[in-house]
């Protein structure tokens, strides 16, 4: 019986060779993995993300623009959060986000069940960093199309980490990533002081956000989330992102 419908009967040898080449993963003789190359490139045509680590908080910022203005904005949320002190956002592959946020989330519940306490924000990172390397290896699956920016306040202070589609993972003072993430991490560099507070990272998201934004910029079309001393992560309001935009014009 053939592998497919209609298809020539294989021999014991194709069919193991068929077999072995769906579940292992190859390197390409530079010593790449190509399909982690194809989901950077998802990463790098999706949608404007930053954060910046302040000295009283973390601010991550995103933009988005909806494909249609029959959409409503409101279903469409960027920017999560994993637990009470700790949210995310994504430049690439919704679908993907969605997947390793209830990761997340499932694996930050399963320590807070464990050990009555909450998950540190560097643990939590490496977790969802072993579940995205995880699948870098393994055979029937691909990578995830995402690059996540992770920010956090606990018994560490604020902290910001960007993870990538390959499992590796780095703590920030500034990142950006996405379509104009050469322009963005240019002008964090401009910007950026270790001084900065928690205000005026918001004001600087904003001015990253706007050097390369096409058309007006507004609280429908970007996303704001912020994390301060009280240690409680939240989404900026479309009202709220509008007030810091009137003192940044």
């Amino acid at each position: 019986m053939g592998l497919f419908l209609n298809s020539p009967p294989l021999s014991l040898s194709r069919f193991c060779l068929l077999t072995l080449l769906f579940f292992v993963v190859f390197l390409s003789p530079s010593g790449k993995l190509v399909q982690i190359e194809h989901a950077l490139t998802a990463v790098g045509s999706g949608q404007t993300s930053l954060g910046i680590k302040a000295a009283n908080g973390v601010v991550i910022a995103t933009e988005k623009k909806l494909p249609s203005i029959l959409v409503d904005e409101t279903s469409v949320q960027k920017i999560q959060s994993l637990t009470p002190n700790i949210g995310v956002v994504y430049s690439g592959m919704g679908p993907d986000f969605r997947v390793l946020v209830r990761k997340s989330r499932k694996q930050a519940e399963q320590y807070h069940r464990l050990y009555k306490e909450p998950i540190p924000v560097t643990q939590l990172v490496r977790e969802t960093a072993a579940v995205m390397q995880e699948f870098t290896q393994s055979g029937g699956v691909r990578p995830f199309g995402v690059s996540l920016l992770v920010a956090g306040f606990d018994d560490n202070g604020p902290q910001l980490y960007q993870v990538d589609p390959s499992g590796s993972y780095f703590s920030w003072k500034a990142s950006a990533m996405g379509k104009n993430v050469s322009n963005a991490k240019t002008f964090l560099e401009k910007r950026y002081t270790d001084d900065m507070e928690l205000d005026d990272a918001v004001h600087t998201a904003i001015l990253t956000l706007k050097e390369g934004f096409e058309g007006q910029i507004s609280g429908k079309n970007i996303e704001i989330g912020i994390i301060g001393t009280d240690k409680k992560f939240r989404v900026l309001t479309p009202a709220e992102i509008d007030d810091y935009l009137a003192e940044v014009e």
